[in-house]
């Protein structure tokens, strides 16, 4: 990414003004609205159920990359990605970080138009990425499991004006949009109590594709905890989904966007015999992601871009700026070859790739 000394001053003092406002949100939200606002830490949850396998949807079926391919599509799998970051989405909005339905459906489809993909933060941290020739990856996650995010309705399907509802009607509408997201979720997964809606919920959202992952038991500052009670809070939160059928997570979202004082706790740890060790944490940033192949790319602190239009702070730091920069700078934006197995990139930023993966590299 091309930028000058003094915006990257700038962006580290944007990253700043983000956290603060998703504390000041957070803090005046009703603690009904709070998915981990009344259960005590040590809460007993129910016995565990069978777990639930990821399903790949949408998957396209890739195609064997040369660097006559990569060029003709123009490929730079080295170039920036967007990590969309989401809080509650509510018919009106109470908070700066809230989007209204009509508002994540008007920017998914943007998206749509504009040749973006969605994968899940799991396919990106891990560098799994499945998007057709000539497109681009964008990561769309949701924080704190608000139930706003997702619900069932009457008949088993997501309930309207949930996020999983508007992305799924969206890539009803648009074929090749794929209806994935990311949600790390707390104690009280979409406000649900009961172990066996919390079941319920996680079993249908990991069985149509989605990732629901960790962010922790109680939403805490990690910078405010002792090693040991970071490791405590993503543990606790890490049994919850293997009760309720979801997989190991492979990602976290730091709550606040705030890494522990040990950075190395909130990726990898145990507590109580048992371990996590994440591919990516994710922070709440204010800039796209370089790609998961580049030297410079720290799976331990993924930026990330909130969901919002040009006004106030977000006037170069929201998605709308970020998005209008990368159609405005094409050459920055990763452009996948369409090969899941090979990272192609132009010649000249050959020395960018990390080390271990230059046997996949297509230079052209």
């Amino acid at each position: 990414m091309r930028i000058s000394a003094s915006l990257t001053r700038i962006i580290g003092i944007a990253n700043a003004v983000v956290v603060t406002v998703a504390i000041i949100g957070l803090s005046l939200m009703p603690s009904g609205d709070r998915p981990h606002a009344k259960a005590p830490l040590g809460a007993k949850v129910q016995d565990t159920v069978p777990p639930v396998h990821p399903t790949p949807v949408g998957q396209p079926p890739g195609v064997v990359a040369t660097p006559e391919f990569a060029r003709q599509v123009g490929a730079n799998e080295l170039g920036l990605v967007p990590v969309l970051m989401y809080h509650r989405i509510l018919p009106k909005r109470m908070a700066s970080l809230d989007r209204t339905p009509d508002q994540l459906r008007k920017e998914l489809e943007r998206l749509a138009e504009k040749g973006y993909v969605p994968i899940s933060a799991r396919e990106f941290a891990t560098g799994d990425i499945h998007v057709p020739a000539g497109k681009f990856p964008v990561v769309l996650t949701f924080d704190d499991g608000h139930r706003s995010h997702f619900a069932l309705d009457a008949d088993g399907n997501p309930a309207p004006g949930t996020a999983v509802a508007v992305i799924q009607d969206v890539a009803a509408r648009y074929p090749g949009f794929r209806p994935v997201a990311t949600f790390w979720i707390n104690k009280e997964p979409f406000g649900l109590r009961d172990h066996a809606s919390q079941a319920a919920a996680v079993r249908w959202l990991v069985e149509h594709g989605y990732e629901v992952a960790n962010h922790t038991w109680g939403h805490p500052n990690l910078r405010a905890l002792k090693r040991k009670k970071v490791r405590e809070q993503i543990v606790r939160l890490e049994r919850l989904l293997k009760k309720l059928g979801a997989p190991p997570s492979k990602t976290m979202a730091l709550p606040y966007g705030a890494l522990s004082r040990d950075k190395k706790a909130a990726r990898t740890g145990s507590w109580g015999g048992t371990r996590y060790d994440f591919a990516g944490v994710f922070l709440a940033g204010a800039e796209p992601s370089v790609s998961p192949y580049a030297k410079k790319f720290d799976r331990g602190a993924i930026q990330r871009i909130q969901s919002n239009g040009k006004k106030g702070e977000c006037r170069k730091w929201c998605s709308q700026h970020w998005l209008e920069w990368l159609d405005k700078h094409p050459g920055e934006r990763y452009v996948s070859d369409g090969d899941p197995d090979r990272i192609s990139i132009p010649r000249m930023v050959r020395g960018n790739i990390g080390a271990k993966r230059g046997l996949q590299v297509i230079a052209y």
